[in-house]
């Protein structure tokens, strides 16, 4: 699947993934890879992760969490959009450990165009002007909301 995709550098952030090919609207594009660690063990490894802006992680279910910083793959380069031309979908297996993080278009994509999706970022933490910049969205898109985070329900 992914030789329809190569990871280069991105005006929005570090490194982005790129349509190698035109590809057509809601395709299977890639599997988000990466270790398997429960929520606790994240919690120990990574503390909260709120001051950084920066993860791997990637929240499976209720019991697990992917970390694409031990095994990851290109999926880990995708990045946030508010306007997004992918979405990241959870498909549930017999089984948590085996559930996964699977990233599909969700319109066609030419050749050349970066691959996003919405990240999703809640954090139990306060939304101040300080968190904002730390988790700041630099997507370009009309409507861009300026930060990643997501209104807390």
């Amino acid at each position: 699947m992914t030789h329809r995709l190569i990871v280069r550098r991105s005006p929005i952030h570090g490194n982005g993934v790129y349509a190698a090919v035109d590809i057509p609207a809601h395709t299977l594009l890639i599997q988000y890879k990466g270790r398997l660690l429960t929520h606790a063990q994240a919690d120990r490894l990574y503390e909260d992760g709120a001051d950084t802006g920066h993860t791997f992680l990637f929240t499976l279910n209720d019991k697990y969490i992917v970390d694409a910083n031990v095994g990851g793959n290109s999926a880990r380069w995708i990045n946030h959009s508010c306007a997004p031309n992918c979405s990241a979908c959870i498909q549930e297996v017999d089984g948590a450990k085996k559930d996964k993080v699977l990233i599909e278009s969700l319109r066609a994509i030419g050749a050349g165009e970066e691959l996003t999706y919405d990240y999703g970022i809640v954090l139990d933490v306060p939304h101040t002007a300080r968190m904002k910049r730390i988790w700041a969205c630099h997507c370009g898109a009309k409507r861009c909301t300026g930060t990643i985070l997501q209104p807390k329900s």
